[in-house]
């Protein structure tokens, strides 16, 4: 039996400055920076799709604050497992931080959150959670307003380039066999393709393809992405797979698919309330009925008061209502697109009609002034640098 690490955890990186990706949280005056740089680590929660570095960041946080590690997957551990830990925390002598990293903390349940609670309030442990659902539903409040919460993204196609040669290189030094191993743009765009973001995902199949023909081609990365062997790679990448099936045989309204894969997740007993925030999430993007939003929180809440078994009936009611809708994306399209002027310009000075007046002062301003109450349509009431932007384009009949 083989046990070898696999290729993503021996070339991941030990120190911030090898770290690839994230700037906006580790580059330079960048919030994780800084905290690591004056060692100021608080706890926080890292929000982001598998493969985004969310461990490799907490493990080199913990290593450059020579903080005291504990690692701990909420799928697999429990109560107990974290009260051993408060008490290696607690060790009178102790002088070091102690830091927790808890992978998929949405998967602990309201009174494991609540034990945590009082050690990451008086500081006993550094709480950082990991989390690829919206932390606002699967966190409890009070856990939640005691973490700062930090949105890592999918790596893009430089980084995952960059990725895919660290890897290569890492399996040409240290296999004698492999020193002449090459790898051409289309395998690489063939890789990052298949592994949408998540650079462990990437690595492992470079790495099996490598293992099993000792070439890398892309005919080899199609046919070792099809062998039973990709298996070992982390379980929680089936549930990935599954999900996005779902949703996506949803989109393309396809009935039967969505129900198989409903059925893959209730089967292999995943949470209902994971499938059920999907899909309001779904309903809310996709669906051009607002009724779909009230369908899908009534599923939610049903899976809530009822749980399994009785609750696959309400998901798959709802996957069927889902995918027999009309589809519409302008909403969330026309909103992602004034999300990023927002974060490409700032805070646009708001014109001064729309200003609200309550002094003199600002009326003398001109706050307020000319506001129209029923203007014709066609009147921009966007900041003035962004006046002839049009985000909501409505459907031609």
């Amino acid at each position: 039996m083989n046990n070898n690490p696999p290729l993503p955890d021996l070339i991941r990186p030990k120190q911030l400055k090898d770290f690839i990706g994230q700037p906006h949280l580790v580059g330079p005056n960048k919030p994780i920076r800084l905290a690591v740089k004056k060692d100021q680590v608080h706890s926080m929660i890292f929000w982001g799709p598998p493969g985004s570095g969310k461990t490799t960041l907490s493990k080199i946080i913990a290593s450059e604050t020579k903080s005291q590690f504990f690692s701990l997957s909420a799928v697999s551990s429990g109560k107990a497992d974290v009260k051993e830990i408060i008490k290696k925390a607690k060790l009178p002598l102790l002088i070091q931080k102690t830091i927790l990293f808890l992978d998929e903390i949405h998967r602990f349940n309201k009174a494991q959150q609540d034990y945590l609670l009082p050690y990451v309030e008086d500081g006993t442990i550094v709480l950082i959670g990991a989390t690829t659902e919206n932390p606002s539903f699967s966190v409890i409040s009070p856990l939640l307003s005691r973490c700062q919460v930090f949105i890592l993204e999918p790596y893009n196609y430089q980084e995952m380039t960059k990725i895919i040669k660290q890897g290569l290189k890492f399996l040409k030094s240290n296999n004698s066999n492999y020193q002449t191993l090459s790898i051409s743009k289309t395998a690489i765009n063939f890789l990052i393709n298949f592994a949408d973001g998540d650079a462990r995902q990437a690595l492992n199949l470079l790495e099996i393809t490598v293992n099993l023909y000792k070439n890398i081609t892309l005919k080899n990365l199609k046919t070792a992405l099809q062998s039973k062997f990709l298996q070992y790679d982390k379980t929680g990448d089936q549930h990935y797979n599954t999900i996005s099936s779902y949703l996506k045989s949803m989109r393309a309204g396809n009935v039967d698919a969505s129900l198989y894969y409903l059925a893959r997740m209730v089967a292999s007993g995943e949470d209902p309330l994971f499938i059920a925030r999907r899909m309001v999430v779904f309903a809310s993007e996709d669906v051009a009925s607002p009724t779909a939003l009230v369908v899908a929180n009534a599923v939610f809440q049903a899976c809530q008061q009822i749980g399994y078994p009785e609750c696959q009936e309400n998901l798959a009611a709802g996957t069927v209502f889902m995918c027999q809708a009309k589809k519409d994306r302008r909403a969330y399209d026309a909103y992602m697109k004034a999300l990023a002027d927002v974060k490409k310009f700032g805070n646009l000075p708001i014109p001064l009609n729309l200003r609200n007046a309550p002094t003199k002062l600002m009326k003398d301003l001109n706050y307020g002034k000319g506001y129209d109450m029923y203007p014709d349509k066609d009147v921009s009431l966007l900041p003035e640098k962004l006046k002839d932007k049009k985000y909501y384009l409505p459907k031609e009949n």
